[in-house]
């Protein structure tokens, strides 16, 4: 088996399971948006988009870490228990500060009656954390049916628990409104660690100094890479909720970044495969390092992503009059302008998730941090800027300028230090294609609401016409056989 089909494989059964629980946990959004107002949603997102620097403060790069460290001694147990030793203690001090800080917390979200959510998010967060490096565990072994039925037992909780509470106890207005969505989350992270106790009866708590600072030397850039893509990735809905009150109103605030996240979920599919994809290449990369055909191999792998992607992109972007119905409340519509700008970004952020392999591989995590702090700036830049000006849509503007210095940053910076030939003339070609597609589609009609046969006829024959393109140049299936 060809080393591509070994990381299809891969994709499909690491990240199959990923792309169901994470598909079907999307699914709840149409729920959300017919129950919860835009600001109820706003309110919502902005509690997750602060559990995101949590959670990158809790692994503290530990999974890509421990990668790096089993790969490299035949010790392989010890370096989980210092890894997971590692993620412990960071947990205990974290979770304790949490419980501490709780009401201050709620406070600073304008909403002093919080504190019980807050609460909840610190052992959200800890179960996550200590589950995440387990799987981690899991992906390196290959067990690839533990690794499943943990993550979609879990997220299937959390969907079944949503429904019962929603549909149960859910009441316009009382005050336990959207804590419901909080609770279901709870009981689906909860969950993860126990199923998984099995992995932890042989763990024993080791504290190797020197492991542990090579460890923390190796994991630190990854975390500041994280708090920065974090804030590339989710700060805008805090600074569209910080910003906008003072002018507006708490209750507009969290309406507009309401309206926001949820049209943010329609590019659902770029950001499933993406995630999918990471899961199963991350691993594969490493395992590549010393392949004489390495550089060959992440080349091949880089088009084939991007072909995957610009696909994505183009059938997503050119229906969003069908795609609207996912989210069930009108009110959100009038964000679907902003979901073409934001899938192409994601386009980006997975082209740089694919060439940042250079940096891990080459012991430079450093230039991960650079390039993700200098984004970072940027984006707190931009949004300061743009979003009294236009609101979300200045997000959305900054999120694709961001994604696409990002990409152009690492490529320039991965040519000097770890250089891969890829094939620029397809990616270009792809990435223009679809794009000027997409440009096309616009001048034939640039209304993303209504559903009209004579623009669905001629976006799928756009769409048709860059597969064609894709099949001609590619030739997919004499690539697979000669594989």
């Amino acid at each position: 088996m060809s080393t591509i089909k070994k990381l299809a494989g891969q994709t499909a059964i690491y990240g199959g399971s990923t792309i169901i629980g994470r598909f079907l946990n999307y699914l709840l959004v149409p729920i959300y948006t017919a129950y919860y107002s835009t600001a109820e949603y706003g309110s919502i997102s902005v509690i997750y988009s602060l559990a995101g620097f949590f959670i990158i403060l809790l692994l503290f790069g530990m999974e890509t870490t421990y990668f790096r460290f089993v790969n490299q001694t035949k010790d392989k147990e010890s370096v989980f228990n210092q890894s997971l030793s590692i993620v412990l203690v960071i947990n205990a001090v974290v979770l304790i500060a949490m419980l501490i800080f709780s009401q201050g917390i709620a406070n600073w979200l304008n909403h002093p009656e919080y504190q019980t959510y807050v609460i909840w998010f610190a052992f959200i967060l800890v179960s996550d954390a200590i589950a995440s490096l387990i799987m981690a565990r899991l992906r390196h072994e290959d067990r690839a049916v533990t690794f499943a039925k943990v993550q979609l037992s879990s997220i299937g909780a959390t969907i079944l628990f949503n429904l019962i509470f929603i549909f149960s106890f859910y009441r316009e207005g009382e005050s336990l409104s959207i804590g419901w969505v909080f609770l279901a989350n709870l009981i689906g992270s909860v969950l993860k660690p126990v199923l998984l106790y099995k992995e932890l009866l042989n763990f024993k708590f080791i504290w190797n100094l020197n492991r542990v600072k090579s460890m923390i030397i190796f994991a630190f850039p990854l975390v500041v890479a994280g708090f920065s893509g974090i804030i590339n990735e989710l700060i805008d809905r805090i600074l569209l909720l910080r910003l906008l009150t003072p002018a507006e109103g708490i209750t507009y605030a969290e309406s507009q970044v309401g309206i926001y996240s949820a049209n943010y979920k329609l590019a659902v599919l770029i950001t499933l495969f993406i995630q999918a994809f990471r899961y199963a290449a991350e691993p594969f990369f490493f395992s590549q390092a010393n392949n004489d055909q390495k550089d060959k191999i992440y080349a091949k792998v880089m088009t084939y992503f991007v072909i995957v992607v610009t696909i994505i992109f183009l059938v997503i972007s050119l229906n969003l009059p069908i795609f609207k119905s996912f989210l069930r409340g009108s009110d959100y519509w009038e964000g679907l302008t902003v979901v073409p700008l934001l899938m192409l970004a994601n386009v980006f952020l997975g082209i740089y998730y694919n060439q940042s392999i250079w940096y891990k591989l080459a012991d430079k995590t450093k230039f991960g941090a650079y390039i993700s702090v200098g984004g970072a700036i940027v984006t707190l830049i931009l949004n300061y800027l743009l979003i009294p000006w236009i609101g979300y849509t200045g997000s959305a503007i900054t999120t694709c300028i961001v994604y696409f210095g990002m990409m152009a940053a690492s490529y320039h910076y991965g040519k000097i230090h770890y250089p891969i030939k890829y094939n620029l003339r397809k990616i270009g070609l792809y990435l223009i294609g679809s794009v000027t597609l997409f440009l096309c589609s616009l001048l034939y009609s640039s209304d993303f609401i209504e559903f009209t046969w004579p623009k669905f006829i001629f976006n799928t024959i756009l769409i048709l016409i860059f597969v064609g393109i894709v099949l001609f140049i590619e030739r997919p299936l004499r690539t697979f056989k000669k594989g």
